[in-house]
């Protein structure tokens, strides 16, 4: 299964670094939790390994090889696939023909599918008439028809109501018993933290806390103490 290794990495915008000195590991088959408050520079730090934004020290490897090279779409072929902020579909599309944008062939459109069965009665219908859930599970239906290796996954609850997001939490879950490894960044910290082994706290562009979500989940006062960067 594919791994992928950041290595004291740092991201600067600007007059300064936003994250500083990040090292984590996202194995195929596992969910990492990135979590902190917001400004921490999650969002930068995802950005630096699917190639939108450059980062400034350390290095990213892709299974062994480095990537810190490689243009974002490289990084795509090599499957790296980055689920970024916001429902990014084509609302004049329907769900099949957005779907259709990463599925190259009628097998990986069905195998795509079958993770989404809600998405099916509405295969044929605009993504505009969608639900917010909806057009999420569209954009995760994409990005499971890309093949990735690894996804990582921006605040994908922005928007939506806590119960709604507790439904795409064992899609994400599944996509990963496939053999991806997920970067899960996300603003429902009990939630991530539920769904992910492995968690990483940033704050004050840090990180505050690594290790497992089960210890931070047991510790209330270790949990806010990551949050301010204690």
């Amino acid at each position: 299964m594919s791994e992928l290794v950041l290595d004291a990495v740092t991201v600067s915008r600007g007059a300064g670094p936003v994250i500083s000195d990040v090292s984590l590991r996202v194995a195929g088959g596992e969910v990492l939790a990135l979590v902190g408050p917001n400004g921490a520079g999650k969002t930068s730090l995802i950005e630096s390994v699917s190639g939108v934004t450059p980062h400034s020290a350390g290095t990213i490897t892709l299974d062994g090889e480095p990537i810190d090279r490689l243009s974002r779409v490289m990084r795509a072929r090599r499957g790296i696939v980055h689920i970024e902020q916001g429902r990014a579909v084509f609302p004049s599309l329907t769900v099949r023909e957005n779907i259709s944008l990463t599925a190259r062939t009628t097998a990986e459109l069905d195998a795509a599918l079958a993770q989404f069965p809600e998405l099916e009665k509405r295969i044929d219908s605009p993504t505009a008439l969608l639900s917010g859930g909806e057009q999420q599970m569209v954009v995760l239906a994409r990005a499971f028809a890309a093949k990735p290796r690894i996804l990582l996954i921006d605040e994908m609850s922005l928007g939506l109501a806590p119960v709604v997001f507790l439904r795409l939490m064992p899609i994400v879950q599944s996509i990963a018993e496939s053999g991806v490894g997920v970067l899960l960044v996300e603003q429902f910290t009990q939630l991530a933290l539920g769904l992910a082994r492995e968690a990483v706290v940033v704050a004050g562009g840090h990180v505050s806390f690594q290790g497992t979500s089960e210890h931070l989940q047991s510790d209330p006062e270790l949990l806010h103490r990551a949050y301010l960067g204690g």
